[in-house]
């Protein structure tokens, strides 16, 4: 009898502690979220859901951080399931509704505001936010009738001031407009979309000298903010000072390179001033725009008083998103996601309109010009505010996996990334003693290491040569010295006394496909063509390479690989991301799928995957793959989702 109390007694500690475990990990995720370490907090969060996926809480969390990161997609999802297990759940249902506005699913978006309100009707935010569905939905008077309950609620909810004020000023309304900004300028004076605002309204009342001073202060608090140099350099246009005027289009399209008015109106201040660069204005302005098409010969006041206005329309349309606070406290959790403004012809209905091919064309442009801003220079700063997504990075695929090791007396090697039984007997045969793994993490910093092993090697060969695996093992490190020759010959001698070594064909695979890329690389820098693009001498001149590496023996050895151990989900995704070099997209996609089937966690796979659904324009469904890849911590995958999908 006292052995059973003990055992009970035991049984309730552990669970006790399991408990205790788990409450530690969702605090800590919680306190992660509120000091902006997001993908901290998805780690957290995971592990939780891992062991106690029956809570709401966890995944309601984890799609805050993801919400953070500017993840919408997987935001939704993660949502979705916190109100499947808690249906009364109206942080998550609020949440969700905000996450299908940043996604231009306004009806979605709608249903799940009023569901929020119905479960917690005195949470200001929640109006707030469906005014800005209602205001996409072209709905102004509802709108307003939203920010003013919410403003019955909180009387200094700065948010639903400034979203007030822009319904009003799309009412026409800009006194009224005027006076919400006043409020809410005299609540936060360090507000700087309220000023933008302000100087939209009074350059609407043609008060010029009072805009110019609302634009000063708005740069002033926000010196990145492309909309206010825009703004100011409209009113300069309008005083004529087309010079000043230019000078603020160059600063704005330097912050943000996609402002499709700032192109027009730098345009017509050039022809104004006989300036050269007109024409090359229009064309981009038009390319980005469509409402810029027209033909710039004919371009007089009444064009540039639409321009004004379009101008002006835009900087309203497009203002600076006031970020949700991502607290577990919903009552903090503020939103005015961006000016609710953003009329286009796909808003007018509840469902959201499949992108067409001038739509994409457009899209893809605008992404050349946000890329060349993008890409990562020397002197940039580390992002430090948790928001990783906005860092810039070079977008490539995840590199192939190889057979690798570490050095096992180092402090500061990084964890295994992934077990695959499959290397089980060549580290038995070796006693463990090097450790063969398999990673797509570079290691030349063990060069030396890897020396030594093949010394070692060497010796066992001297006292058994007809032995493969002590061939596979010296291949190995040849190659991770970059000695492809020798290891190829070592791969070969290990096929040749065995000729059902799986690991043996991945490795010649891997082993061949580098020295291909070499080969590759030594005829782009002996065979480089220089052309013009579209045969126009007096475009830019690029330079094209035109090589055609034969990939058929690495293709076959991942095959026979595959032959030895279908279950081995590295030879599929090397096979893939070889198909991508070749441009078979479709296989590629096949591979990945196989090779996600085997390895249901492989975060590389989903981030592969993911880019190669965006290339075949299946943004969706590449935005959820890069999402699943994020969330398993590939970190790039937030900045592709917020530059590609979003």
């Amino acid at each position: 009898m006292k052995k059973l109390i003990f055992l009970l007694f035991i049984l309730a500690s552990n669970l006790a502690f399991s408990q205790l475990n788990i409450n530690h990990y969702i605090r800590v995720g919680e306190t992660r979220i509120q000091i902006g370490n997001y993908v901290g907090a998805i780690e957290n969060f995971n592990i939780v859901i891992r062991f106690k996926p029956h809570l709401p809480e966890p995944y309601y969390y984890r799609g805050l951080a993801k919400h953070q990161l500017e993840d919408f997609r997987g935001a939704v999802l993660d949502y979705n399931t916190a109100i499947e297990i808690k249906p009364y759940y109206p942080d998550a249902f609020m949440n969700r509704g905000l996450a299908y506005l940043q996604l231009n699913d306004y009806a979605k978006s709608i249903a799940d505001y009023n569901r929020a309100i119905e479960l917690d009707p005195n949470n200001a935010n929640i109006y707030n936010n469906r005014g800005i569905a209602k205001i996409s939905m072209k709905d102004i008077d509802g709108a307003i009738a939203d920010y003013d309950k919410a403003l019955e609620i909180n009387p200094k909810f700065t948010n639903s001031f400034i979203n007030r004020s822009n319904a009003k000023l799309m009412k026409n309304d800009l006194r009224g407009a005027i006076r919400d900004l006043n409020q809410a300028i005299i609540i936060r004076p360090h507000f700087a979309s309220a000023y933008l605002l302000r100087g939209l309204a009074r350059f609407e009342l043609n008060d010029y000298a009072a805009a110019l001073r609302d634009f000063d202060q708005c740069i002033k608090l926000e010196p990145q903010n492309a909309y206010a140099f825009n703004n100011r350099g409209i009113v300069k246009q309008k005083l004529e000072d087309f010079r000043g005027a230019i000078v603020d289009y160059n600063t704005a399209l330097k912050i943000d390179p996609t402002i499709a008015n700032a192109y027009m109106n730098r345009g017509i201040a050039r022809e104004n001033l006989k300036l050269p660069g007109s024409e090359e204005d229009y064309a981009i302005a038009a390319r980005l725009d469509p409402k810029f098409v027209f033909n710039a010969k004919e371009v007089d006041s009444s064009a540039l008083a639409r321009a004004r206005q379009q101008a002006n329309q835009s900087a309203q349309n497009q203002l600076p998103a006031q970020q949700t606070q991502a607290q577990p406290d919903p009552n903090s959790t503020t939103s005015n996601n961006g000016s609710a403004n953003d009329q286009t012809d796909a808003e007018k209905n509840t469902e959201p309109k499949k992108e067409t091919q001038e739509e994409r064309d457009r899209r893809r442009y605008r992404l050349t010009l946000s890329d060349a801003r993008n890409t990562p220079g020397k002197d940039d700063k580390e992002v430090d505010d948790g928001r990783i997504q906005n860092k810039n990075i070079i977008i490539d695929l995840q590199p192939i996996f190889i057979l690798s090791s570490y050095d096992k007396y180092s402090t500061d090697f990084e964890r295994t990334q992934y077990y695959n039984l499959e290397l089980e007997t060549i580290n038995n045969f070796n006693n463990y003693d090097p450790v063969v793994t398999i990673s797509n993490k570079p290691v030349d910093y063990l060069k030396d290491v890897f020396k030594n092993h093949i010394l070692y090697f060497n010796e066992r060969i001297k006292n058994n040569n007809k032995e493969s695996q002590n061939y596979l093992s010296r291949g190995i490190f040849y190659s991770l010295i970059e000695d492809y020759p020798n290891s190829m010959s070592d791969l070969q001698k290990a096929i040749d006394l065995n000729t059902k070594n799986a690991l043996a064909y991945f490795s010649r695979a891997n082993c061949s496909l580098k020295m291909a890329d070499i080969i590759e690389q030594l005829k782009q820098s002996s065979e480089a063509i220089t052309v013009a693009l579209n045969s126009d001498s007096k475009q830019t001149k690029v330079t094209t390479i035109e090589t055609v590496t034969d990939y058929s023996n690495v293709l076959n050895d991942y095959e026979t690989c595959l032959q030895l151990n279908p279950d081995f989900a590295f030879a599929y995704f090397n096979k893939a991301y070889v198909k991508c070099k070749m441009r078979d997209y479709e296989g590629a996609l096949t591979d990945l799928n196989k090779a996600l089937e085997i390895e249901t966690d492989f975060a590389e796979a989903y981030f592969n995957r993911g880019l190669t659904k965006i290339y075949l324009d299946d943004v969706e469904g590449g935005a959820l793959d890069l999402s699943k890849a994020g969330e398993l911590g590939i970190q790039d995958a937030y900045n592709i989702i917020k530059r590609y999908c979003n």
